[in-house]
């Protein structure tokens, strides 16, 4: 096994602390002890490494092929289908190179409406932006705090073009009610699941329902590649465009297939592979994905159980998750009673040595928001639930001494400093043998 400091002559003796990934050079995944990780100090989100990252990696320099469309990316590519339930996986440098490829190939022309969330990161906007669409910012459920689908219906106007619902925190949106107005409507449907890994809604796994969707394998999601992406493709129709879209606007693939005698520039596009570097890490990564989900739920649980008590009294308010919704544990967040006290817990957690962060900052109230789109209605859920929404610290290999830690400081910082045996035993009762201190 051995320890990478990443960037390690920029950084001070904290960062270093908390900036590195473990490997191990074996199949298996990496349930060894760290032995450097101390109480002092607990970062909201830290990379999990599973262990065979170098030996892909090496693989793919000994192939001598580096750039994109390898043997790696083909490999990602028909994991994905299977994992997800697509009809065709394209990796991308990112979850925002998926979307801005979607809005190409949704044909997003000057003035068309795309109905989305204000409660989502800036990219979901954006990539449609880009093109000239106007982002129309509907307001979220109270519950799950995705799209509130009994919204919808009333923002669509003659210039609406798609809807683009997001699975926050990887609990999925209530695809059957948006299918069937994006179906009334002769609108597309583009999942924005970069929190959506192996996410279900009714037993379909999130990123098969839409016509499009979007994933991020960024460093703070559950399957990682440090920065990358895919777009899923449920339509046939959309795929030969994509890939020429992918390709810089070329049929450059083609070319390789022999499909055509020509390598020539057929449609607009631009770079969006990612090199095989970057595939064969992600390779690495889904080979381990169920394995990192089940971590990661346990996880979840135990912090979920530990805080019932403080919803039954009134404190927080727990995250919802429907049951027609199986979740892959993105994150867990708390609900507080306002800003001021969400404000509060975030700095006393802080002090505490635990890292604990807000979320998005709506889009409709931002700059950019009021100039390139428009709300529909107040928004006042999306407002309320944006100060009051703390997120902590969820990662793989997260110990039970840290999750018990974390939980008493919640408690203390909200008043209650005497913690009981019971809420131990629930931080404990779900975690996994191997990640127990």
């Amino acid at each position: 096994m051995s320890i990478i400091n990443l960037n390690k002559k920029d950084f001070t003796e904290e960062d270093k602390a908390d900036s590195y990934l473990k490997l191990e050079d074996s199949s298996a995944p990496n349930h060894g002890k760290d032995r450097r990780r101390t109480i002092s100090h607990i970062p909201f989100n830290r990379p999990y490494a599973v262990g065979t990252e170098f030996d892909n990696i090496r693989h793919a320099i000994d192939n001598m092929h580096l750039s994109g469309d390898g043997e790696f990316t083909k490999k990602c590519h028909a994991r994905l289908e299977e994992l997800v339930g697509c009809r065709k996986a394209f990796l991308t440098h990112s979850c925002t190179a998926a979307l801005e490829m979607a809005a190409i190939l949704a044909d997003i022309q000057p003035g068309d409406e795309i109905i989305m969330p204000s409660f989502t990161f800036v990219s979901t906007a954006n990539a449609f932006v880009l093109r000239g669409g106007v982002p129309v910012f509907v307001d979220i459920r109270p519950d799950t705090l995705n799209l509130d689908e009994s919204k919808i219906e009333a923002a669509i106007s003659p210039r609406t073009k798609a809807i683009v619902p997001v699975h926050y925190a990887g609990v999925g949106c209530e695809m059957d009610a948006i299918m069937a107005i994006a179906e009334r409507h002769g609108l597309l449907v583009i999942e924005d699941a970069a929190h959506g890994i192996l996410s279900t809604y009714k037993e379909r796994g999130l990123g098969s329902i839409g016509h499009l969707t979007a994933l991020s394998f960024h460093e703070t999601k559950n399957v990682i590649s440090g920065e990358g992406g895919a777009l899923l493709i449920n339509d046939v129709k959309w795929i030969k465009r994509a890939e020429i879209i992918r390709e810089k606007g070329t049929n450059r693939s083609e070319f390789f297939r022999g499909h055509t005698d020509k390598y020539t520039w057929v449609d607009i596009g631009s770079s969006f592979l990612p090199s095989e570097i970057i595939a064969a890490f992600l390779w690495a990564q889904l080979g381990q994905a169920e394995f990192i989900t089940q971590q990661r739920l346990a996880i979840w649980e135990s912090y979920h159980d530990s805080f019932a008590e403080l919803e039954e009294e009134g404190n927080v308010r727990r995250p919802i998750v429907p049951p027609e919704c199986g979740h892959n544990a993105h994150m867990y967040y708390l609900l507080l009673p306002n800003f001021e006290s969400r404000t509060e817990l975030i700095e006393r957690l802080n002090q505490s040595g635990v890292n604990a962060v807000f979320h998005y900052v709506p889009l409709h109230s931002s700059p950019a928001g009021k100039k390139y789109g428009r709300a529909h209605g107040e928004l006042s859920t999306t407002n309320v639930i944006s100060d009051r929404l703390v997120r902590l610290p969820l990662w793989v290999e997260m110990k039970e001494k840290e999750l018990i830690h974390v939980v008493d400081a919640v408690y203390e910082t909200l008043g209650l400093k005497n913690i009981s045996k019971g809420r131990q035993d629930a931080a404990r009762h779900s975690v996994p043998a191997q990640i127990l201190a």
